[in-house]
């Protein structure tokens, strides 16, 4: 159970201990991987780089002069070589850095190691396809995280099958029918399935709206990116696979389910509210597989915010499930409606930070941010002017707040309506989408000149490890390849794909975060099955789960036992008790799993970070005009060497023209900015091959022909 990132933020602690400059790692039982990683100065990105992304290590050192480096082949050969930046002092990590760049050197390969004043990093790979199995992994943590289903071995191993937890099967008492806290309500509920929202038996509205969004969000953005194919039918490890539905869709749609299923039924006090949160009575022991779980479960009261969680993720789910299943996106949308309706009548029912017995409180009583959110999704969802409206008229709108400098997160959701907005094609004025996007990309400049300054190229301030810290860092690398794919500015892409180098180990304690990945990771994380610490027949967690990171409160006994006096970038601990440092929870995996989809795509050149040269080439002719109105033919000629699988043409319109009608593609404008997709049949285009199509619009005087278009946001010429 994470607590919210804006209420943990805690003092920043000092006082790392250097020892021959490396940082004195805490040690635990059974959790060899976190000392081990600190046996070399030289921290890497463990699992590799991209041929064409950014390649930085940081050498924890006390030299206050330049020290040289060298790159390693799997064979010993030196094949780079250069000079380290010094830094100095690392306030978040206690440290004295420098920084090694070799991020010119593009050739792939296995087994490189970078030497630096006598010290090794651990190996690492360079290759196109290094996220592929991340990408996998971090969405495969969601299926493992199912309640309701067996998980079976077929998909996930004999280590990690289990029967299906929470149904009522002895000793269960389950979730198909559960009565609230005394004083709540006088029925029970079918609130079955959905995600375990941690590493305990509990489901949370909050927590879980926020998760199902960023997961959804996921499949949009390479959906617009023309890579939606990578996140496809039978590409995840889901036992719906192969029924015509994107997997990842079929992943969120478990917990959709689970949200639509806590609403309050019509005709009972508060109808179309969201019960917060169910779970056991009282905190469950370690370890408990999930259907021995014998505790009796508990709805708990309504609440502004989880009401408004569920009519965010259900308008989303309104937009984009509607190509697949019409009936489903209905149904989310009247289930949105409701929950929208019944928050604007109970707009402070707020959860108290006291009900915290059995499971987290998830206590937020700003639910501005919440309105703000809900507001952007229901006007994309439907265009209708009482929800443009809502959100026009909130503080949020324009609010310099909306993306703080701690990030977003499950109590913080304002930066998600700016998203929202900043993306999807709404009917808002072109002066208030080009000032929404300008905050998303300022918002990633912030995050990119805090990166700058420190010495292990971190989004977050140093005050900012907190409770669940890696999320918070994931979460702003989503805004930054946001901030990429609308400016096509190859700094935000590189900024994000840093910071995957820092929790895959490039980091204040050399250790990799994410379970699986890497040459010393965290393994010990606090889950009730995954508990191999606390008994050998239970597994490590999976591959692919991401630990909470660095936590300066040091709120759990472990941790405040073994990290007294850490640096805040250095208050980990690989121990299943440290809750506080090494839970896990869906909304870290969300952010994980958005991250590892965007950097396992593929780019058209292979060129460092560097704007792509065009390969491409667009003749936009008018081939009729009138009073009012016209007609213009546009030709997409691919001029690379690779054949493009989905494409997104975009241009501006400098006149006021406006689009009504289009053939050959389907074409969507919000004030001058234009853009269109390929149909089924003409999504690919071969090296030298052209694809066209048509629009019919309307002008005001003059329709001069636009004089510039990306194609996948890349420029064409």
């Amino acid at each position: 159970m994470p607590p919210t990132t804006s209420s943990l933020s805690a003092a920043l602690l000092t006082g790392a201990l250097l020892l021959g400059g490396l940082a004195a790692a805490p040690t635990a039982a059974g959790s060899p991987a976190v000392t081990a990683a600190a046996t070399t100065a030289v921290r890497v990105n463990q699992v590799g780089y991209l041929p064409d992304g950014p390649k930085r290590a940081t050498v924890v050192t006390t030299a206050t002069q330049a020290l040289g480096w060298q790159l390693r082949n799997a064979s010993g050969t030196v094949v780079a070589s250069g000079s380290t930046v010094p830094r100095g002092a690392d306030a978040p990590s206690g440290q004295s850095v420098q920084v090694a760049d070799f991020s010119a050197h593009r050739a792939t390969g296995t087994g490189y190691v970078l030497t630096v004043d006598g010290s090794s990093s651990a190996p690492f790979d360079i290759r196109a396809d290094l996220y592929d199995a991340l990408r996998s992994d971090a969405m495969a943590f969601f299926h493992h995280q199912r309640s309701g289903i067996a998980i079976d071995a077929s998909l996930v191993g004999s280590a990690y099958a289990r029967p299906a937890g929470h149904l009522g099967i002895a000793p269960n008492k389950g979730d198909v029918s559960v009565p609230c806290q005394a004083g709540v309500c006088d029925y029970t509920q079918d609130v079955r399935g959905g995600w375990y929202d941690a590493g305990d038996h509990g489901k949370y509205v909050v927590n879980g709206g926020l998760s199902t969004w960023l997961v959804v969000n996921s499949f949009e953005r390479a959906e617009r990116a023309g890579k939606g194919a990578a996140l496809g039918d039978s590409t995840l490890r889901v036992p719906e696979r192969g029924n015509g539905v994107p997997d990842v869709l079929d992943e969120a749609r478990w917990e959709l389910d689970f949200l639509m299923r806590m609403q309050v039924p019509e005709g009972k006090p508060y109808a179309g509210m969201a019960f917060h949160k169910v779970h056991d009575a009282a905190w469950t022991g370690m370890p408990l597989r999930p259907d021995q779980d014998a505790q009796p479960r508990e709805l708990h009261r309504p609440s502004t915010a989880a009401t408004l969680n569920l009519a965010a993720a259900a308008a989303q789910c309104a937009r984009v499930y509607r190509p697949y299943d019409a009936a489903y996106a209905d149904r989310c949308l009247s289930a949105a409606r409701r929950a929208w309706t019944a928050a604007r009548a109970n707009p402070a029912m707020y959860a108290p930070s006291s009900d915290s017995t059995g499971g987290g409180a998830y206590e937020d009583t700003r639910v501005t941010d919440e309105f703000y959110w809900a507001a952007a999704e229901l006007y994309a969802a439907t265009g209708e002017s009482a929800f443009r409206d809502a959100l026009t008229s909130s503080s949020w709108h324009t609010s310099a707040d909306a993306f703080s400098a701690y990030g977003f997160g499950w109590a913080d959701t304002a930066a998600l309506g700016r998203l929202v907005l900043a993306t999807v094609p709404t009917g808002l004025p072109a002066s208030d989408v080009a000032r929404v996007r300008a905050s998303v990309t300022a918002a990633a400049d912030g995050y990119l000149n805090r990166m700058a300054a420190q010495g292990y190229a971190v989004p977050v301030p140093a005050d900012g490890y907190f409770w669940g810290s890696n999320g918070e860092v994931a979460n702003d690398a989503v805004v930054m390849a946001v901030a990429g794919e609308l400016t096509g500015d190859a700094r935000y892409r590189a900024g994000a794909l840093e910071t995957m180098d820092y929790l895959l180990g490039r980091n204040a304690l050399g250790v990799s975060y994410v379970t699986g990945h890497g040459e010393a990771t965290a393994q010990n994380q606090h889950h009730r099955f995954w508990a191999h610490q606390l008994d050998a027949s239970l597994p490590h967690p999976p591959a692919g789960s991401l630990a909470g990171g660095p936590n300066s409160g040091l709120q759990d006994p472990v941790a405040q036992e073994r990290l007294r006096g850490c640096a805040p970038a250095a208050c980990y601990i690989d121990h299943i008790d440290s809750y506080s440092t090494n839970e896990v929870a869906v909304n870290w995996n969300a952010p994980l799993a958005w991250l590892a989809a965007y950097a396992a795509e593929r780019t058209s050149d292979g060129g460092g970070g560097e704007p792509p040269a065009a390969t491409c080439a667009v003749t936009y002719t008018v081939t009729n005009s009138w009073n009012t109105g016209f007609t213009a033919n546009v030709t997409i000629r691919n001029t690379g060497t690779a054949a493009v699988d989905g494409w997104q043409l975009a241009w501006t319109y400098a006149a006021g023209q406006t689009v009504t009608s289009a053939w050959n593609a389907t074409v969507t404008q919000s004030g001058p900015s234009v853009s269109a997709r390929g149909t089924d049949w003409n999504r690919t285009i071969a090296p030298g091959a052209s694809v066209s199509f048509g629009v019919q619009g309307t002008h005001t005087g003059s329709t001069p022909s636009p004089t510039a278009f990306t194609l996948n946001a890349s420029a064409c010429a």
